[in-house]
Parts: C-alpha cells; sequence; structure tokens
C-alpha cells in the first residue's frame, strides 16, 4: 500500500513538473493579454474604490460636520475591511481555485459600491465601505497569484507588473472623476462611476481558465493539461515557435497538502515576516498621503475644492508614471536593490518638508508628490514579489495574509495623519512617515531576498 501511495506521488510530480516545463516556455500570447485585462478590470476598480472616498471626503466633512476622527476612520474603514478580505479570500482561493474566489469578492465589492450611494452618515459610511472593503481586499491578491502562476521566469516581472500598473491608473482616473464630478454632481457621482468597469467584469470571468499551476497542485492533471494545450495551441496558431520544453524535478513538496501554518516554518517564516513588514511601511506612508491630501488642502490651507481635487489628481498621476518606469525595469534592476533605494530615496522629501515646515500647499504637492511617486513603485509591484516568495499551495493564502498588513497598514496611516494633525501640526506627519519608510529600507537590506529570473518552482520547493 505503501509503494502504490510513493508511486502515485512520483508520478504526481514528474506530471506536475512536465506542466510547469510547457508553461515556462509559453510567449505572450493575446489569449493570455485579455486574461490580465479581465483581471485588470476588476483591479482597476479595487484601485478606484480605494481612493473614490478621499475624493470624496472634503465634500462629506462639509455635509455631514465631520471630525478629522471621524474622517480618519471612515477612510480607515474599507482598510480594515479589506484586511480581513485579504486572509479570508487568500484561504478560499486555495481551496475552491483561484476562478471562483476571484468572482466572489467581485461580486461583493460591487453590491457595496452601490450600498455607498444610499450611505447618510459617517457611521453608515463606515459600515458600508468596511464590507466592500471584505471584497476588494480579496481580489487582488487572488488575482495576483492568478496571473503570476501562468507566465514564465524571464517575463514574469515585465507582465505582471504592466497588468500591476492598472492599480495607479485607477487611482489616477479616481483623482479626475473627483476633479471633474464632485463640484458639480456631489460626492455619491464618484461612487456611481465606479461601477461601470466591476459590472463589465463579472461576464468576461467565463472567457478565463482556472490556473494549471493550482489545478496540477490539487491532483487534476488532466484539467491542467487541457489549459495549457489550449495555451499552447493559441501559440502555435498566431506563428510562435515552441522550444522543447525543459523539464526538472520538481521537490515532492510541491504537490504536497499543506495549510496556512507552514507560512510560518523553514524557509518561509523569514518570508513572511519580511514581506509583512515591508507591506505595512510602504501602505502606511502612501495611504496615508494619498488619502488624507485633497482634505487638508482644502481644511489646513484653505484651497478651493476643485483645486484641492486636481492637486490630488497631479500626485495620483505621476505615481502612475513612476509605475510605469518601474514595470520596465524591474527585471534589469531586481526586487531587493530597487525596494531598498526607493525607501532610503523617499525619506528626502519627506524630511524636507519637516524642515521646511510643510506651510504652503505648494511645498506639499512638491515634496509629498515625490515620495508618493517613489514610494508607489515598492507598493504596486509588491504582489509580484509576494507571490514569488511563496509555492502554488501557499501562493494565494501567502499574499492574501501578507496583503493582509497592506490593509494594516492602509488602516493606521489615514488614522494617524487625523491625530498628529489634530494635536501636534502637519509637519509631524511627514517626519513620521520618513522614519516609517526608513524602517522598510532597513528590513529589505537585511532580510529580503532577490527573485529575478527565477522559476517559480525553483524559489519555492
Amino acid at each position: 500500500m505503501t509503494t502504490i501511495v510513493a508511486d502515485g506521488a512520483a508520478l504526481h510530480s514528474a506530471a506536475n513538473a512536465e506542466l510547469v516545463a510547457r508553461l515556462e516556455r509559453l510567449p505572450i500570447t493575446r489569449r493570455l493579454m485579455l486574461i490580465r485585462v479581465i483581471v485588470g478590470i476588476a483591479t482597476f476598480f479595487d484601485a478606484y474604490t480605494v481612493l473614490a472616498i478621499a475624493f470624496a471626503m472634503p465634500q462629506l466633512v462639509s455635509e455631514w460636520k465631520l471630525t478629522p476622527t471621524e474622517v480618519g476612520m471612515i477612510l480607515s474603514a474599507g482598510y480594515v475591511g479589506q484586511l480581513f478580505g485579504a486572509v479570508i479570500f487568500g484561504s478560499l482561493a486555495e481551496r475552491l481555485g483561484r476562478l471562483k474566489t476571484l468572482f466572489i469578492t467581485i461580486v461583493l465589492f460591487v453590491s457595496m459600491d452601490v450600498a455607498c450611494l444610499f450611505a447618510w452618515s459617517a457611521a453608515s459610511m463606515m459600515l458600508f465601505r468596511f464590507m466592500q472593503g471584505l471584497g476588494t481586499g480579496g481580489e487582488v491578491p487572488v488575482a495576483s497569484a492568478y496571473i503570476n502562476e501562468f507566465i514564465g521566469a524571464e517575463k514574469r516581472g515585465r507582465f505582471f507588473l504592466l497588468y500591476e500598473v492598472i492599480f495607479p491608473i485607477g487611482l489616477t482616473f479616481a483623482g479626475m472623476a473627483g476633479f471633474f464630478l464632485v463640484p458639480i454632481y456631489g460626492w455619491k457621482a464618484m461612487f456611481v462611476v465606479g461601477l461601470v468597469p466591476s459590472i463589465l467584469t463579472i461576464p468576461l470571468r467565463w472567457l478565463m481558465p482556472e490556473s494549471p499551476r493550482w489545478l496540477a497542485s490539487k491532483g487534476r492533471i488532466a484539467e491542467a493539461d487541457k489549459v495549457v494545450k489550449m495555451l499552447e495551441d493559441d501559440a502555435t496558431k498566431r506563428g510562435f515557435v515552441l522550444r522543447q520544453p525543459v523539464v526538472r524535478p520538481l521537490d515532492p513538496k510541491a504537490t504536497a497538502r499543506s495549510d496556512w501554518r507552514e507560512l510560518f516554518k523553514g524557509i518561509y517564516r523569514r518570508r513572511t515576516f519580511t514581506i509583512w513588514g515591508l507591506w505595512v511601511c510602504v501602505y502606511m506612508v502612501i495611504n496615508g498621503m494619498i488619502t488624507w491630501l485633497p482634505t487638508l488642502y482644502k481644511q489646513v490651507f484653505q484651497l478651493p475644492l476643485q483645486t484641492s481635487l486636481a492637486y490630488g489628481w497631479i500626485t495620483s498621476g505621476i505615481g502612475v508614471v513612476a509605475a510605469i518606469i518601474c514595470a520596465l525595469s524591474i527585471d534589469k534592476v531586481g526586487r531587493k536593490p530597487w525596494y531598498a533605494t526607493a525607501f532610503m530615496l523617499a525619506t528626502v522629501p519627506l524630511l524636507t518638508l519637516t524642515w521646511f515646515g510643510a506651510t504652503s500647499a505648494m511645498q506639499v504637492l512638491i515634496f509629498a508628490t515625490a515620495a508618493y511617486a517613489i514610494l508607489q513603485t515598492v507598493s504596486f509591484s509588491l504582489y509580484l514579489y509576494s507571490s514569488e516568495l511563496y509555492p502554488t499551495r501557499l501562493r494565494a493564502v501567502g499574499t492574501g495574509f501578507g496583503s493582509a498588513w497592506l490593509r494594516a497598514g492602509s488602516a493606521i496611516g489615514p488614522i494617524l495623519v487625523g491625530w498628529i494633525v489634530g494635536n501636534f501640526g502637519i509637519r509631524y506627519v511627514f517626519s513620521a512617515f520618513a522614519a516609517v519608510a526608513f524602517i522598510g529600507g532597513l528590513v529589505t537590506l537585511l532580510f529580503a531576498i532577490e527573485t529575478k529570473g527565477k522559476v517559480l518552482e525553483e524559489l519555492s520547493p
């Protein structure tokens, strides 16, 4: 009996190794581009909803007579929900599969976007944003694991990050919508516009296949083979000549059953705590800034509403440019040197604002935008890095647990800003953020590993 089980495991491992080798040689075809576009639409909405509330907030402050503490709690409620959503749906994706879980998350955050239209108070908005956060928090880590599992090592960074660029683009679009719509149509317009891309995603989901790596890890070799063959046929029809697959033996653990506790064992313990530290540090800073900036411009510097929204949009737009530069370059530079440099470099404009005292809106616009753009290159690419740190059996749950700390940092950031502004003044916000960015740089230098150009199964047995 033991011999039969061992033989079955060996056959499973061999079949999995062959599937991986076939995936690794695939070129970027229209089918893979279509997958990236469809998932990108959902991610666009995720990003849009993150910032929609920031551009609705200046008007809500006046309409509902909100205190700085209430503003911070509303901004943070969505991130608290995202924290729980990332953990819950990351775990669910390991059991149900990537596609089924993505569908559930999309339906959840679309329905809660509708609910936000009918919010009547700070408490109701906090509740709806928390529930919406459950869906948005689950969507991106599962989507990240899903897309990474289709692409070979040589092209993975560039392909994935050009998908992830949709996140800062969604943030920028939220800024544009806020600038043009809120002064005329009110804050509810932000949530109405956000419904369009999300509704498109639901029917398009049926055009996507399940992840072959996930199917193979569950022993569903025939289904995984069908997906890989479809991708191979698509490539040959487009005129690509596929090279002979180079099959490398896989560690038996690659097809073994596991659960979330393995995140804290062996080589994965250090990786887990490292990625958690990076998520917390970068998102505490960038989300603390980007969600509060429009309100700070209006409340602290007394700028007109439309000017406040325009300044927020400029910051988001420059962040997109920085993200695109990162997407095109990170496969050459490497993950670790990029992150360490970005964290340390971001402290310069933040400390400059502290030195000058953040006494004018233009000072804040220039230096806060510089820090935001630099750190945006880290924040949007950490999903790539997280997915590279774990094997298929842990990828979605590991990325989900990691991005839960993204949500924790995102929730702490706005509350921290509200507390510091209310008690000490705006200049000390930026000194606190400089300290957090410096810690992120130290964590990278001391504990991060390099992953560029390596096959997922080689990185994570």
